[in-house]
Parts: C-alpha cells; sequence; structure tokens
C-alpha cells in the first residue's frame, strides 16, 4: 500500500494570511478584514492595527448578538459603506473574526480608513 502524503496546504494558506495583513482579497474577490474584537468597551474605537488583526473596541455587551451588530455598524461607519456591504462572516461567538467587505473598495482603501480611524 503506497503511503500518503500530507499536505500542507491549510498551514500554507495561513502563512499567506498572515504576510497579506489584517486586510486582503479572498479569492471570490470580496475584501476580508481580520479583527480581533473587544466587547464591553465604554465606546466603538480602533485600538491597533498589527501585522494580524486589526483590534476594535465595540460599546456593545457580548451577549445577544448584540457585539456583532455593533461591530458591523461601526466598520460600515468608518469605511463610508452601507450596512449591508458589511457582512460578519466567521467567529460569531470568538472575538477573533472575519469581516467581509462587499462594496467597491479595495483592500488598500479599508486599511487606509482603519488606520485614519485609529489615529483618532
Amino acid at each position: 500500500m503506497p503511503k500518503k502524503h500530507k499536505t500542507t496546504t491549510g498551514s500554507k494558506a495561513v502563512k499567506q494570511a498572515e504576510s497579506a495583513g489584517p486586510v486582503m482579497r479572498d479569492k471570490n474577490g470580496q475584501v476580508s478584514i481580520a479583527v480581533h474584537a473587544k466587547p464591553g468597551s465604554k465606546q466603538n474605537a480602533i485600538t491597533d492595527i498589527s501585522a494580524q488583526t486589526v483590534g476594535v473596541a465595540i460599546a456593545a455587551p457580548p451577549s445577544d448578538g448584540e457585539a456583532n451588530a455593533e461591530l458591523v455598524w461601526y466598520l460600515s461607519k468608518v469605511l463610508e459603506l452601507k450596512k449591508s456591504d458589511v457582512v460578519l462572516d466567521k467567529g460569531c461567538r470568538s472575538r477573533e473574526k472575519i469581516v467581509k467587505i462587499s462594496g467597491s473598495i479595495s483592500p488598500e482603501e479599508v486599511l487606509e480608513k482603519l488606520r485614519r480611524e485609529a489615529a483618532q
């Protein structure tokens, strides 16, 4: 019986996503943002932008999806998009989330707007 070779496509995909930064374009052409959510804060804010994630403080409790709804609303405001263009894709029960942007905006524009908001 021939030996099975392990494939490392999963770990390569993770490394590529990390090297691309927190904002990237996925294979479907949508812009994705890796978010580290901090619910229960006093006010909404972009706290930091690292090589892997965008830290977002959310002024809503992490119960009944309130923080997720507030995160989507806040990111749509920061990115100057309609609320329907911003969708929580992964991580509805985790602090580590993936948010998809379906509007006509480039990853560079998203990162610039997030940096501008973080500087305030």
